[in-house]
């Protein structure tokens, strides 16, 4: 990803939102999400990220980018573990289905090596991407956190992908 990447990454991102999180968040939080202040907001962190072990993935189909997806270091709180946890996976909805998705999630598993305990955290009632996940080995652990969305708390649970065995 480039920094002149972030409009388009603010577009799929916010526009995702939208709709993957319809009826599982406050209707007006998601009509209130704005691309040009997730843009400007996506802008300012993207140079102090490639610092902090970020990783910001994009997928392209003639010359557009249709998807994006971020991983890293684990966040446990403030502090990052030698975990890696995948941020976001996100696909313009015109290419949902068409492999996009997978693309970019395979690309996070390389990067991150096999040795790595993946870790994610998804809404609890966003029954796509679970058995999205779920499809690429991802199992959730036990654990759920509150998401609190102007005053309503969405369940979050965390799924895991344990390392490759070694050989």
């Amino acid at each position: 990803m480039r920094l002149a990447d972030c409009y388009r990454v603010s577009e799929i991102r916010v526009r995702g939102w939208q709709s993957a999180y319809r009826g599982l968040m406050p209707q007006s939080f998601l009509d209130a999400l704005s691309v040009t202040k997730d843009a400007e907001r996506r802008r300012s962190l993207f140079s102090a990220r490639a610092s902090d072990g970020v990783v910001n993935l994009v997928a392209e189909r003639g010359g557009e980018i249709v998807g994006w997806a971020a991983h890293g270091p684990y966040r446990d709180g403030d502090t990052r573990t030698a975990d890696a946890e995948l941020y976001a996976v996100y696909v313009d909805s015109a290419h949902l289905g068409s492999g996009v998705g997978r693309a970019l999630l395979t690309a996070s598993l390389e990067q991150c090596g096999a040795q790595a305990r993946l870790f994610l955290w998804v809404l609890k009632g966003n029954t796509r991407a679970r058995r999205f996940y779920e499809r690429a080995g991802f199992r959730p652990d036990g654990a759920e956190e509150p998401f609190e969305v102007d005053a309503v708390l969405v369940p979050e649970v965390r799924y895991v992908r344990e390392p490759a065995p070694s050989a």
